[in-house]
């Protein structure tokens, strides 16, 4: 028997036509791919979104793809890929169901510490079903191989067709399915459509008996997920969102980015600061402009729009423009938290690093930048570029203010602070004690202007030489040789020490 004759043998009467097969081979694709996009919102919850979780996501699916590629070919030649292809396909979708719950479970289990067990759990709930869902090509494949003289365009073309679905499975989740559809919703409707589609297979090449307990076992995952605990009160296009009444203020609401509380709102009082970085905000602030002037602002990312609602109370008059990217958070802002678009507040949905673009020169008295993914600052809010055109935004007298989060050696903050400095010639940090001395970390807040900083005022009015640095050499001396951050460099998330309970 020669060697198209053994093809011909191993694959009899071409039982999946082209078009079914490269349905198979861009389905599975598209799944595999929406797969790690909404795992990456899965954790977030629990890990934040950093360069490290996203690429660590990224590395679990490329191995669960290259481990289903090898594992589908060799299934393919071991056995006839008509026995297994439909089964495969039903347990790859039940697995899929069975990822929320997985997740959730697990990041309830451990709230508040843990995330290597809630990473380990997503890493094994991602990696076997999208490594099943990589075996389809092959196997597939193999199907379709009924000559050797086409061998090159079988399997160029399906190839083509799966990293087409590769393609299309980013797109839409990216663009569409992210910004319209909760996260347990897209699980379970993958998962459902997989299922669905390995039944038929199975069905249509072994019967309805050898569909029965893939079957069974995605029911089983369906009714996990929907009793799954929810993280969220609303899944936004970026964040898991949720509003807490304050307990001990019964005006008083938090509002919690996934894991951490990112702003606090009194609906009744909004002069009310209750963090201590707001207030630091405000000490920057009003000791700049003590005649309670109102001011022109643009805030770079909105959050709760405390500092909007707390200068339109204290300056009547005052112009809050808003850049938040995150169009969900704004409607929970409207909606929970007292937001009322008007000639005081303008809310824009646009990325501040492009809104700040789009700015003309000389036109805000104050920029503020309190903009966070997880705990770190978007690295491109950070650069030296940004700063430049922050710099060219403002008026002479203008301010800039900027939150930073760091905690151990603070490698970020001392990086934002040079980077900083080499734009605006007056450079000046507000944090407690104990943070600027090393001791412990939490929330910097950084100020910077073209003529001198009101010094000897935020002294008096924080109570402590210590809790205020603004000394040029003593600015050196903190931030040693710390990096110069740039569009062409700028590895904040790994220089950002995170707070580890």
């Amino acid at each position: 028997m020669n060697a198209v004759e053994d093809v011909a043998r191993e694959a009899p009467g071409r039982v999946v036509n082209d078009k079914v097969a490269i349905a198979l081979a861009f389905g599975s694709s598209a799944a595999v791919m929406v797969l790690e996009l909404v795992a990456l919102r899965l954790v977030a919850p629990y890990l934040g979104l950093t360069l490290e979780t996203n690429t660590a996501v990224i590395g679990v699916a490329l191995a669960a793809i290259a481990t289903g590629a090898a594992m589908g070919g060799r299934l393919a030649d071991a056995m006839p890929p008509t026995r297994t292809l439909g089964p495969m396909v039903v347990l790859a979708g039940a697995l899929v169901l069975l990822i929320l719950p997985v997740v959730r479970w697990t990041g309830e289990a451990v709230r508040g510490g843990g995330a290597d067990a809630v990473f380990l759990a997503l890493a094994v709930a991602l990696f076997l079903p999208a490594s099943l869902l990589a075996a389809v090509t092959p196997m597939v494949t193999k199907l379709r191989l009924s000559t050797l003289a086409k061998t090159g365009t079988v399997v160029g073309r399906l190839s083509a067709f799966a990293t087409v679905g590769a393609i299309a499975g980013t797109v839409l989740t990216g663009f569409v399915f992210v910004a319209k559809i909760p996260t347990s919703t897209i699980v379970l409707c993958l998962g459902g459509l997989l299922v669905a589609a390995g039944a038929v297979l199975t069905i249509f090449f072994r019967g309805l008996k050898a569909a029965a307990r893939p079957l069974a076992l995605a029911l089983i995952g369906t009714g996990l997920t929907v009793v799954a605990p929810r993280p969220c009160e609303v899944e936004t296009a970026y964040h898991c969102a949720r509003i807490e009444r304050d307990p001990e203020r019964a005006s008083g609401r938090v509002l919690y980015l996934d894991q951490l509380r990112h702003s606090y709102v009194d609906l009744d009082d909004p002069t009310y600061l209750e963090y201590d970085y707001a207030k630091n905000f405000a000490t920057a602030i009003e000791t700049r402009w003590p005649d309670k002037s109102p001011l022109e602002v643009l805030h770079i990312g909105g959050g709760g729009l405390t500092m909007p609602h707390y200068l339109t109370a204290t300056r009547p008059g005052t112009e809050n423009k808003v850049y938040e990217i995150d169009s969900g958070v704004i409607e929970l802002d409207k909606a929970e938290l007292g937001a009322r678009p008007g000639p005081d507040l303008d809310l824009q949905i646009r990325d501040g690093r492009l809104g700040i673009r789009s700015e003309q020169a000389d036109s805000r008295d104050l920029i503020v930048m309190d903009a966070f993914g997880g705990v770190a600052v978007p690295w491109h809010l950070t650069t030296r570029e940004i700063v430049a055109d922050i710099r060219r935004v403002l008026k002479p007298n203008g301010l800039y203010i900027a939150n930073i989060i760091d905690f151990g050696p603070q490698s970020f903050l001392k990086a934002e602070i040079r980077t900083v400095a080499a734009e605006f010639p007056y450079v000046g940090v507000i944090a407690e004690p104990s943070e600027l001395a090393g001791r412990t970390g939490g929330n910097f807040i950084l100020v910077a202007a073209d003529q001198p900083l009101p010094g000897t005022a935020i002294r008096k009015r924080y109570g402590d030489d210590d809790g205020y640095l603004d000394d040029p050499a003593a600015i050196r001396k903190f931030i040693g040789d710390a990096p110069l951050l740039t569009d062409d460099y700028a590895p904040v998330d790994q220089l950002l020490t995170p707070y580890a309970s």
